[in-house]
């Protein structure tokens, strides 16, 4: 079965990117070099293609206390024009995807998933969501830009004139805002995935590439694939679905405890707090680096094994290799650890998140 193509597609062949299937789409993995465009993104901006993803339209009566039994974001609080990171659960806690939640009315949400989630999630939220609401696949008409990068308010208010919208300063981190350019509707709203002020344009897929042609002439902004992507969201400490993000484990355990304050009986509450293993960030010395599914572990004795990586790579923007890794909750808090790479036994020290501290992604705008 052939790769599924973004509207993109051609325009990054042509633009000599590097494809790699990726969750059943084909995709530029780099243009340059995924050490150039990661700096590229942590210095100026860069734009990536994330047409993959997947959108959907809830809406109807009751459709807040019928999605807020779904999935873990507590919608309650949140409020038209703003947006919420959360879970889809299975019934024992465990993460079948990680989502973020836009409320565009007070009765009508956008679902944005994972790309590889896309069929299954919808199945689910068929089957949670009330009868009579409205339920909708967009995602093969949505176009999605991610543009990243400390200089991506100077290209956005560059893009995007002041008649369109006056201040993009007063866009609140996790908030989003509708807009008319050319005749084109766009959503735009500030979360990003990288560490770093990050904007993410959606509209339809057939005017994605022209609106990608209009960034790509600023003179600070560059595209980048999804390499740098990856290295880029490791540095933040933000973890892939998949890998640091499975059924098997829960949100309290990859760290996200905290979030989980939502009154509504949603499915799977009771083990989304449950905790047998914890996502532990790991700092490892040199350029050597551990993969996924690499043994964790403990540095005496017999060196029994007490976890497993669920991510690393070398950290370009550190000049050192991290990692997350599951560990056994008992030693979890434990200073030192080895890894078993493919070839060598690697020292690891715990640290702390995000890897990568000098990130504009909060940065305050106003």
């Amino acid at each position: 079965m052939s790769a599924a193509a973004t509207p993109l597609n051609s325009w990054h062949k042509a633009h000599g990117a590097k494809m790699t299937p990726f969750a059943g789409w084909d995709m530029p993995i780099q243009y340059s070099g995924i050490l150039q465009e990661h700096e590229h993104t942590r210095r100026q901006a860069s734009i990536f293609d994330i047409c993959h993803m997947g959108e959907f339209l809830v809406s109807g009566k009751n459709a807040t206390r019928s999605l807020g039994l779904a999935l873990t974001a507590n919608l309650e609080t949140l409020k038209p024009g703003h947006c919420r990171y959360g879970f889809l659960l299975n019934e024992h806690g465990g993460i079948l995807d990680d989502l973020i939640t836009y409320r565009l009315e007070e009765e009508k949400y956008m679902l944005v998933v994972n790309a590889a989630c896309i069929r299954t999630d919808l199945e689910i939220f068929g089957q949670r969501l009330d009868r009579g609401l409205g339920l909708e696949d967009i995602s093969a008409g949505t176009g999605k830009i991610d543009l990243q990068g400390p200089a991506a308010l100077e290209v956005l208010s560059t893009v995007f004139p002041p008649e369109l919208f006056s201040d993009w300063r007063t866009l609140p981190y996790f908030g989003f805002r509708e807009i008319n350019r050319k005749g084109t509707k766009i959503l735009v709203s500030r979360t990003g995935y990288t560490g770093e002020l990050g904007y993410e344009l959606y509209l339809p897929a057939d005017k994605v590439q022209e609106l990608w042609e209009d960034l790509s002439l600023h003179p600070q902004v560059k595209p980048a694939g999804l390499g740098a992507r990856d290295t880029l969201r490791l540095e933040a400490g933000f973890p892939l679905n998949g890998q640091d993000l499975t059924p098997e484990h829960s949100p309290a355990e990859a760290g996200y405890a905290g979030m989980l304050n939502s009154a509504s009986d949603y499915v799977g509450k009771a083990g989304a707090v449950k905790i047998r293993q914890v996502l532990v960030p790991l700092a490892i010395p040199g350029r050597r680096s551990a993969r996924h599914g690499n043994k964790v572990l403990l540095p005496e004795g017999e060196r029994p094994q007490v976890g497993e990586v669920s991510s690393a790579s070398f950290a370009p923007s550190l000049g050192y290799a991290v990692a997350l890794a599951y560990i056994d909750k008992e030693q979890s808090g434990r200073d030192k650890y080895l890894v078993q790479a493919d070839r060598a036994i690697l020292e690891a020290s715990r640290t702390e998140l995000p890897f990568y501290r000098q990130g504009t992604a909060r940065k305050k705008l106003v």
